[in-house]
């Protein structure tokens, strides 16, 4: 198996800048899930970047627009000095799909807390959103790929078997990166979403299993914890006992970011881990400490904290 590995480009990074769209389309995938397609004519410069990128949504708050939103390279101290009633609302997402003919871009949301009222503004945004309305993507002004246009996916030549794992929030990118993999990949990947109803239908490689779990009540991570420990089981990896008594730093979640990918990573299985930071950080021991799949050769990403908007 052969896996393209996305190029690093550090030499010319791209600029970011705000691409001002309109909601174009609305369509319900599951109990949990919206995908929204944003169009504009500006899309047509739009830096796609491919696999799992992650954007930045721009959301006015009520009664105002994106004037508000500052632009230039010191548009973030800018935007953190703005009154709370004036700043604009961002929120990390992945971009599911990106038509440059069409001037299209599709976001999948996961609509989290509008039952008991902890939903954050990007999910109220999507359980309301409707044709005509503005937004702001903020976003590369030029395609390509790497970290710099917010990819993270990048597994090494070497890699011939992989693991990928993730809860509701990293189904967008699970999606995208299962869906640009070749046709010979070969690995499993394990999913967690709250009811049976959120399960999609992917192109993947034959030999590429997709594993869906459905919560159901249950705590969140367990069933996904005890789908990787099983597909490890199966996938047999070779221990390295070095790797298995790696000494991982045991960061605290409720109080820094959980996000590390590897540069120059290698070995025959890659494992990419996305989803709420505590059960991350638990699949990651499980790969490294218990498995013995050395910690170079997995990426993690806490993309949510328990609790939190």
């Amino acid at each position: 198996m052969t896996v393209t590995r996305a190029r690093r480009d550090v030499d010319v990074r791209p600029g970011y800048r705000l691409f001002p769209v309109e909601v174009a389309r609305v369509r319900r995938l599951g109990p949990s899930f919206v995908r929204i397609t944003f169009s504009g004519a500006c899309l047509s410069d739009f830096g796609f970047g491919g696999h799992d990128q992650r954007i930045k949504i721009v959301l006015p708050k009520q009664g105002r627009s994106l004037d508000d939103f500052p632009e230039g390279d010191d548009w973030y101290p800018r935007w953190l000095e703005l009154p709370e009633e004036v700043r604009p609302d961002l929120r990390t997402y992945t971009v599911r799909d990106y038509r440059p003919d069409a001037c299209e871009v599709d976001v999948d949301f996961v609509l989290h807390g509008l039952d008991d009222g902890h939903a954050g503004p990007a999910s109220t945004f999507a359980a309301g959103a409707s044709p005509g309305q503005a937004i702001g993507l903020f976003a590369p002004n030029r395609p390509g790929s790497g970290r710099m246009w917010g990819c993270e996916w990048s597994p090494p030549a070497s890699a011939d078997r992989l693991v990928l794992a993730g809860d509701e929030t990293a189904v967008p990118a699970l999606a995208a990166i299962v869906e640009s993999l070749p046709s010979d990949a070969r690995g499993v990947v394990c999913v967690e979403v709250p009811s049976s109803d959120d399960e999609q239908q992917w192109r993947c490689p034959a030999e590429v299993d997709v594993r869906w779990y459905s919560r159901a009540g249950a705590p969140h991570g367990k069933l996904l914890g005890e789908g990787v420990a099983e597909a490890l089981r199966e996938l047999r990896p070779v221990r390295d006992e070095a790797a298995s008594s790696a000494d991982l730093e045991d960061v605290d979640v409720d109080a820094r970011t959980l996000w590390e990918v590897p540069e120059g990573s290698s070995g025959s299985i890659y494992g990419f881990l996305a989803g709420e930071a505590a059960v991350i950080k638990g699949l990651r021991r499980l790969l490294v400490n218990e498995h013995g799949i050395p910690k170079h050769s997995v990426a993690f990403m806490g993309y949510w904290r328990e609790g939190r908007c």
